[in-house]
Parts: C-alpha cells; sequence; structure tokens
C-alpha cells in the first residue's frame, strides 16, 4: 500500500463559491460576516501555497467575490498571472477576469502579462482574443500599448465581428492613453467605415472621433469621409441596421448620436463638411419622434451639431425652436437640458432665443431647485433694454417667493440689470427699493453705496426718494441694508421730508418727533447691525442742523452712545458731542449736504486720479497699438487741464518745506522705466503674455494688454478670458479683438484690461482662460503674483 500523504501537505476543504455566497448573505452582523471571510481567505491563501492547479481558478473566483465586497484581496494578484498562462480556457477566462479587478498601473505585476496576452492574440482562438483584447482595454497601460498596438492593428481586419469590435474598443483605449499611436490606426478606419456590423461600426465611430479630437492631421483626413457619413446616415433612419437595434421606434439612437457627435467635430470651423450636412440635420430636426427619450436624445445631439458648425441662419433658428419646445416637454431633464443649451447660445442667437421668454420665464416656478435656478440664469441673460420692465417685474415676483439659496443670484441679477437698463432714474430708484424691501439681507455688498450715489446725482428726485425710503423704514427695520440707505437719506434730506412738497407721491405728514423716533428705534433695535446704527447716528446728527426745533433730544441720544462698546459709535458720539459743545457754531457746515461723489473715488488727491481714470475708461478703444498712443495723448490732456485748475499750495515755512517748494518747481519730469514683459501661461502651442502700461497723468491707472499667440497646428476657437483682482481694485474688460486665435503664429489675439489702483497696493490678479482647441473644450484658472514691482508701486 502507498504510504499516507503527510496530512500537512493536504489541502484543507473549503467552501464553494455558492455556499460562500449565501454562507455571506446569511450573516447577520458585521463581525460574523468578517469571520466567515476570514475563515475563507485562509482557506483561500492555504490553496495557493500547497499549488493545487485544478482548483485554483475556484478559489480565485471566491476571492474575486470577496474583493468585490470591500475585503483586500492583493494576495491573488500573482496567482492571475498563473492562470492567464495555463492552456486551459477555464483558467484563462477567471485569470482574465481577476487581473482586471485585482490589477491596474500602479502595480509593476500587470507589466508580467503582456507577453501572455501577445500569445493569446495571435494563437486563433476567438474566444481566448476576446478575453485578452478585454482585459488590455481595461487596464492595459502605456507601455503594455505601445507593446501590443501592431497584433491589435492585425486583429482590426480579422475575419470574425466578434474579435473585430472588441479590436476597435481596444485601440480607442489606446488612442486615448498613447495619442501618438493615432498614426497605426489612421489607414485601417476608412474600410471599418463599410461595416455593416452594429458593434464594428459604433465602434469605428468612436474611434474616428477619438482620432479627430486628438490630432489635426486626422481632422483633416477624415473630413473628406463626411459624404460617406452622412449617407450611412441616411441609411440608418431610413431602413436602419436591424430591427434588434432599434429603441422605442428609433432605429439605433445610439449609433445616431454617436454619428452625430462626430459629424460636429468635423464640420466645426469647415465651410464645406458644413455644406455637405446641413440637408441632413435639417430632415433629422425635422422628422425625429420626440415621444420618447430616444428620440429626443438624437434630436438634441442635432441641435448641437446644429449650432457648433457653420450651418444656415435657418437651421439654427430651427434649433433654438426645438430647444423651445423641450421646455414644455414633462420629463424635468429634458426642460433642465434645454435651459442649459439656451443659456449657451444667448450670446450668439439673441433674437432667437428670445422669441421663448415667456416660456423660460413660466420656468421660474419649478418646484426643482436645479430647474429654477438654470431659469433663472437664462431670464437674466435675456434682459435687454426693451423688455427691462417686463423681466424684471418677472423677476421681482420670483424673488418675492423663490428659495433661499436663489435669492442673492436672484437679488444681484436684478441689481445688474437695472443698472445696465434703466430707463430713468426714478425706475431705478423703484427697482432697486424693492429689490432691498424684498430681500435686503441678500443683496451685494456695494448695493447701499450705489443707491446713495444713484439718489445724490437725482436731484430732481430726492424728496420722492425721501419719502418712499421713509415710508419703507417706517414699515420694516429688519431689512438692514434698506435701513441704512434709509437713514443716510433722511440724514441728507430731511428737510424736504417735511415740508411735504413732493408732486410724485400722495401727501404725508410727517413730524419731527416722528422722524427722530424712527431712528432711535433703529439704534435701539437688537436687529441693527453697528455699521446700521452708525448710519442712524449720524442722521440724527445732520438732523440737527434741518430740522427747526430744540436739538436737545439729539444732543441726548448722541451723549448715551458717548460710552457705547462698539469704539466705532463711540467715537462717533465723542466727536458729535464735542461738537455741539466747543464748535457748535461751526455745525451747519461741517454738517452741510453731501456733494456728489465719483463712484469708486477715494478722497484727495486720489479723487482726481480716480475721476481722470473714469473719464479714461469710458473713452476707451479697442487695444491696438495706435489707439493706445491716442489713448496716452488723451491722459496727456487731461492731467495738463487738471494742472491749470490746480490751487496752489500754502507755502510752508520750514526749510524742508522750502526745500519740498524748490523741487516743485516746474521742470520736464523725467521718462517712466519701461515695465518688462510678462509671460503667464503656455500649454499645447497657446501662450499668453501681458504687457502694461502706467499713464504718467493716472498713476493710479494700469493698463494691461493681454496677447494670445498660437504656434500649435490647430485654431484656438471660442477662446474668453477673464479677470478678477481683490475688492480694493477696480476692473474694467474691454472688448477683445476676437475669439479665435489662428494657428502657426498667425495674428495674435489682443484684449485690454484697465486696473484703477488708487491705494497702490500690491497687485494680485486672478485669470480663467476657456477654449476650444484640437477639439476639447479647456479650461484654466490660475493666479498670477509675480507681477513687476514697477505695476503697483
Amino acid at each position: 500500500m502507498p504510504p499516507p500523504r503527510n496530512s500537512s501537505r493536504m489541502v484543507v476543504p473549503s467552501l464553494k463559491l455558492q455556499d460562500l455566497i449565501e454562507e455571506i448573505r446569511g450573516a447577520k452582523t458585521q463581525a460574523q460576516e468578517r469571520e466567515v471571510i476570514q475563515k475563507e481567505c485562509a482557506h483561500i491563501r492555504a490553496s495557493f501555497r500547497d499549488g493545487d492547479p485544478l482548483h485554483r481558478h475556484r478559489q480565485l473566483a471566491k476571492l474575486l467575490y470577496v474583493h468585490m465586497l470591500g475585503y483586500p484581496a492583493h494576495f491573488g494578484q500573482m496567482e492571475c498571472l498563473k492562470l492567464i498562462a495555463s492552456p486551459r480556457f477555464i483558467d484563462k477566462r477567471v485569470g482574465y477576469l481577476g487581473a482586471m479587478l485585482l490589477l491596474d498601473e500602479r502595480q509593476d505585476a500587470h507589466l508580467l502579462i503582456t507577453n501572455s496576452i501577445k500569445n493569446d492574440l495571435t494563437q486563433g482562438i476567438q474566444a481566448v482574443q476576446g478575453l485578452a483584447l478585454c482585459t488590455l482595454s481595461c487596464m492595459g497601460s502605456a507601455e503594455m500599448c505601445r507593446d501590443l498596438a501592431s497584433e491589435v492593428e492585425k486583429l482590426l481586419l480579422d475575419a470574425s465581428p466578434y474579435v473585430r469590435k472588441k479590436a476597435v474598443l481596444t485601440a480607442v483605449h489606446m488612442i486615448r492613453k498613447v495619442p501618438e499611436l493615432s498614426d497605426i490606426f489612421l489607414p485601417v478606419c476608412a474600410k471599418l467605415l463599410h461595416e455593416r456590423h452594429h458593434g464594428v461600426l459604433l465602434g469605428t465611430i468612436t474611434m474616428i472621433t477619438e482620432l479627430c479630437e486628438r490630432s489635426p492631421a486626422a481632422l483633416k483626413h477624415f473630413r473628406k469621409v463626411v459624404p460617406h457619413l452622412v449617407q450611412i446616415f441616411r441609411t440608418l433612419v431610413m431602413t436602419g441596421y436591424s430591427t434588434e437595434h432599434s429603441i422605442s421606434g428609433v432605429s439605433d439612437p445610439f449609433l445616431q448620436v454617436q454619428i452625430l457627435r462626430l459629424l460636429r467635430i468635423l464640420g466645426r470651423n469647415h465651410e464645406e463638411s458644413s455644406e455637405n450636412m446641413n440637408d441632413l440635420l435639417a430632415q433629422v430636426a425635422t422628422n425625429t419622434d420626440t415621444s420618447r427619450n430616444a428620440g429626443s436624445a438624437v434630436l438634441f445631439e442635432t441641435v448641437l451639431t446644429i449650432m457648433d458648425i457653420r450651418s444656415a441662419a435657418g437651421l439654427r433658428v430651427l434649433a433654438v425652436n426645438i430647444l423651445g419646445r423641450f421646455l414644455l416637454n414633462s420629463d424635468k431633464n429634458i426642460r433642465y437640458v434645454a435651459l442649459t443649451s439656451l443659456l449657451q447660445l444667448v450670446q450668439s442667437d439673441h433674437s432667437a432665443v428670445q422669441r421663448h421668454r415667456p416660456t423660460v420665464v413660466e420656468c421660474l416656478r419649478e418646484p426643482d431647485a436645479s430647474l429654477s435656478r438654470r431659469a433663472l440664469e437664462l431670464s437674466l441673460a435675456l434682459v435687454n433694454g426693451s423688455n427691462v420692465r417686463a423681466m424684471t417685474q418677472e423677476l421681482q415676483s420670483f424673488l418675492e417667493s423663490c428659495p433661499l439659496d436663489l435669492r442673492a443670484d436672484c437679488a444681484s441679477g436684478i441689481l445688474l440689470a437695472a443698472e445696465r437698463f434703466a430707463p430713468s432714474k426714478r425706475w431705478h430708484i423703484d427697482t432697486i427699493l424693492r429689490v432691498l424691501t424684498t430681500a435686503g439681507a441678500h443683496v451685494r455688498d456695494d448695493a447701499v453705496a450705489n443707491l446713495t450715489q444713484l439718489i445724490g446725482g437725482a436731484q430732481e428726485l430726492h424728496a420722492y426718494s425721501v419719502r418712499r425710503l421713509y415710508s419703507a423704514l417706517a414699515e420694516d427695520i429688519s431689512q438692514q441694508p434698506l435701513v441704512q440707505v434709509a437713514a443716510w437719506c433722511i440724514g441728507e434730506y430731511g428737510d424736504l421730508l417735511l415740508e411735504g412738497s413732493c408732486e410724485e407721491t400722495e401727501p404725508l405728514p410727517v413730524e419731527e418727533e416722528e422722524v427722530l423716533a424712527l431712528l432711535e428705534r433703529v439704534l435701539q433695535s437688537h436687529m441693527s447691525l453697528p455699521a446700521t446704527r452708525g448710519y442712524a447716528l449720524t442722521a440724527l446728527m445732520k438732523l440737527s442742523t434741518r430740522l427747526r426745533g430744540d436739538n436737545n433730544r439729539i444732543r441726548q441720544v448722541v451723549s448715551i452712545y458717548g460710552s457705547c462698546l462698539d469704539v466705532e459709535l463711540q467715537q462717533r458720539a465723542v466727536e458729535f458731542n464735542t461738537l455741539f459743545r466747543k464748535y457748535d457754531y461751526m455745525r451747519a457746515a461741517i454738517l452741510e449736504k453731501m456733494p456728489l461723489v465719483e463712484r469708486g473715488g477715494p478722497q484727495d488727491e486720489g479723487a482726481k486720479e480716480s475721476k481722470e481714470a473714469a473719464q479714461v475708461l469710458e473713452a476707451a478703444p479697442v487695444p491696438t497699438e495706435p489707439q493706445t498712443s491716442k489713448l496716452l495723448d488723451l491722459l496727456d490732456l487731461l492731467d495738463s487741464t487738471s494742472g491749470d485748475a490746480r490751487q496752489p499750495r500754502p507755502l510752508d515755512p520750514s526749510p524742508e518745506g522750502t526745500l519740498i517748494h524748490l523741487l516743485d518747481l516746474p521742470c520736464a519730469p523725467p521718462a517712466p522705466a519701461p515695465i518688462p514683459n510678462l509671460k503667464v501661461f503656455e500649454r499645447e502651442g497657446l501662450q499668453l503674455n501681458l504687457s502694461f502700461v502706467r499713464p504718467p497723468g493716472t498713476p493710479a491707472l494700469l493698463l494691461i494688454t493681454v496677447t494670445a499667440s498660437n504656434t500649435s497646428e490647430g485654431d484656438v476657437t471660442r477662446f474668453i478670458c477673464q479677470a478678477a483682482v481683490p475688492k480694493s481694485f477696480q476692473l474694467q474688460l474691454q472688448a477683445p479683438s476676437g475669439d479665435t486665435v489662428p494657428a502657426q503664429g498667425g495674428l495674435p489675439m489682443t484684449q485690454l484690461l484697465h486696473i484703477l489702483n488708487p491705494n497702490k497696493a500690491p497687485l494680485r490678479l486672478k485669470l480663467r482662460l476657456t477654449y476650444n482647441h484640437f477639439g476639447q473644450s479647456v479650461q484654466e484658472v490660475f493666479e498670477v503674483n509675480n507681477l513687476p514691482v514697477e505695476t503697483w508701486q
């Protein structure tokens, strides 16, 4: 009899895969589940150590299930390699599945299966070739793709459609992973376009799309096959390849969508290709059934293609009308897609989108937050000079009932629209007051300053404004921006409030005691911010020169705040008390009405610079070299004019003052040193440079010329440059010279930025670039912190 085997070498019996699944699912607690899995993993490790070749695939299958539950299974990686190298198909199947789940580019072990995949690709067994191709397309690294590209290229023309389909998908992965392999797969694509097999044709269209997005040469090559693609699409729409790929009566919508995406890339910025596909797009846009999602998907992709190529004007209007019909669809997803698309088109096809304004406004009342937000963005984009009254009324109605997370955006949008398109100052004031009354806590920080500036500049509306604000303040003191503006206006024009001579409002008898009581109520309210109390205290002090009665009540209120815990209020109260006691004869002159201040201008010497800079900003042309020199001439004129009107300063009797005045004698100022240019961005041939000019007459103003050049082989289209600066600066962007940066060193695109820096603080600039290059949409956001010191000192 043969001697018994050593028990230590015997394989420990373990559960079958089905039994393991049942036991894990039967565990009542997570601790029981961990116990079952730990016990079974110990059996699997023992089996791997003992080297049981017949049952290795079963053990690995159980380990893969454990891995799918989230438990560690890295010790099975080498077993995957052994199974892939096995001649048995059952072992290869589990081994390749394990490789796709357990291996990736981060482990060096994945390179060990390259030779096994190469052998399996060349042995001619379809099932094994399919497994190898699936694994390669799932986890193939750049090194594996380079080593196996020639084998995949051969399989693209294999006799079996099954293998060809897998090979095409693997080629797509290789192109995405290693773009320089595009030249290998370029010649075979033309042959694959004549395929009748659905899977192979769909994969081929996807591969051509990837090639065109990554290679300008491929894009130029495949523009020749646009007529053939159009013919494929017509055949697909008329007859279809097979009924098994039809969904809801639409013939193969996945293939239709993929062909439309490819046509969109091929027709972009190319007149001839766009002309070839115009008739087809019109036919699809007119005849596609949208009662089901499949038809809506095809129609939406058609709309995107129409808007992205150089299509006829009538076709673009048809596309916008289709999106308008989408807004009436009961499906929320389709309505959201339509709103998003219309928002992208509102700049290029504003009049066509305007036709659907009532439907867009209706979408504001959607209970879905994402829909109402997108409808709000589109509604604000549709506001112009002709519809500002109607649109503002609709937006204000929406503001009263909109969710809290949309109030800030809605209020800011209404204020911006009113500032840009206000038909009259009174309408502008009424609009801002209604926004402050409805959502005062959600407006921007500069809303108070803007409204006070507006009221101060409209002398004929002072009485009207102070009465409106007084009435609003008497009804509600919780909206802090409204209270601040009302307090300022009552302090400045309180005498007009008491006169009651405003013809534009109903007679409103107001007594002095009522006005003072209202301001005292604001001061005592727990809802008032320290800044609001400061406005109210200043208003009371100003009323001391505008009211005809006794000022004892005002003096008592002011004296109370002389011991306030808030330092700002305490300082104001102490200064006001001093003004009452020691300088009462100067009080009327000091508390005169505020003169109209230039918006955003600092005081003293900076005010003059801001005024000149504002005039320059109003008259600044599009950035070109001759216009820049004219701009500098304009600044010189402004400087000389202001210099003639400047009052001489009183002489300082000190020796130091005498020396300073000697230095102030008229002399030719030295020419400022040129500021060096700065390269701030470079990617794939696109380069962005900044050049700087500081006009001598307004040193607080900096002119920055942004120059975008392109040395690559493909045009950069839809180029948009946006900039942001800290709040202490003022920024204005002029219109760019274009939105396309031509390839191969063509005429660069320029854009002029005006930055006003009254405090001469260190300049920080944040840029956001959005453009299309080689068929890809790119967005870059970066901060420029290395600006030359000469730009701000």
